[in-house]
C-alpha cells in the first residue's frame, strides 16, 4: 500500500490519501497532548497569533488554549484576535475551542468573552489530554 501525502502551502489544508487531516493548535507555556496527536504548538501568545494567522483561511478543527503562558504573558492577546475578527463579521472557523487553564477565573472570563462571539467553546480544566510530557 503506498501512502501518499500532499502538504500545500502555509494556510492550507494538508491531504492524506485524499482525506484532509485534521488540524488542532495547543497554545500553551509548559504541557502538551499526553497521547502525542499530531498538533502545531505555539508557546507564547505571540506564537499562537502567528499560527491562528497563518491559519486565517483555513478550518481549524481544535483550539487548545491555557490562560497563564509563562511570566507576564497570557492568552488575552489571542482572545483579543478572535473577538475582533468576529466583531468584524469574519469569525476564524473553528470547530471547536478548549480551554484547559488551571486558572479558573482566567478561563471562565475567556470561555464569556469568546463564547459571546459565538464560537464554540468547551471547558476543560483539568483535561487528561494535555500534561506535561518530558523530552
Amino acid at each position: 500500500m503506498t501512502m501518499r501525502c500532499w502538504l500545500r502551502a502555509v494556510g492550507q489544508d494538508e491531504w492524506v490519501d485524499g482525506e484532509r487531516v485534521k488540524r488542532v493548535i495547543l497554545v500553551d507555556d509548559l504541557r502538551s497532548f499526553i497521547d502525542g496527536r499530531n498538533a502545531e504548538v505555539a508557546r507564547t501568545s505571540a506564537a499562537g497569533l502567528a499560527l491562528l494567522q497563518a491559519r486565517r483561511d483555513v478550518r481549524i478543527d481544535e483550539l487548545w488554549l491555557d490562560h497563564d503562558l509563562g511570566e507576564d504573558d497570557t492568552i488575552w492577546p489571542v482572545v483579543e484576535v478572535l473577538e475582533h475578527a468576529a466583531f468584524e463579521g469574519r469569525p476564524l472557523d473553528i470547530g471547536a475551542i478548549y480551554i484547559h487553564s488551571a486558572n479558573p477565573s482566567g478561563a471562565a472570563r475567556m470561555a464569556q468573552a469568546l463564547r459571546r462571539w459565538g464560537y464554540p467553546v468547551h471547558l476543560a480544566s483539568g483535561s487528561a489530554a494535555v500534561g506535561y510530557v518530558s523530552a
